[in-house]
């Protein structure tokens, strides 16, 4: 993992919080952090943010600054958004994606 990868980790960690319903796991070069088996957000290899939206919160995830179609390789991954500085700058900015995502993760079942 790259320095800006274990800088986001820490940083979703210190928003999270100790929580026996989130766990982390080692992914994409990065750490995912899953809400009760569901991946909810995580830091990308480079220390881009990457949280889960719905197929119906696509568009407004969009439209907010920094936020772009995550992709793995050449191919888009359906229901993830990559977030760039711009967009987390400030803890707030960055608390306020993750409650996003987890509005709609909080949906799933359970894994």
């Amino acid at each position: 993992m790259s320095a800006a990868s274990d800088e986001m980790a820490a940083r979703i960690r210190a928003i999270l919080g100790a929580r026996p319903d989130v766990v982390e796991k080692k992914m994409f070069g990065g750490v995912g952090f899953m809400l009760n088996g569901n991946m909810l957000a995580g830091s990308t290899a480079k220390g881009a943010l990457m949280v889960r939206v719905s197929p119906e919160g696509l568009d407004t995830a969009l439209a907010r600054p920094g936020a772009s179609v995550m992709h793995m390789g050449d191919k888009p991954m359906k229901g993830f958004i990559s977030v760039t500085d711009e967009g987390i700058e400030t803890d707030e900015a960055l608390a306020d994606w993750l409650a996003f995502s987890e509005d709609y993760v909080r949906t799933l079942p359970a894994k």
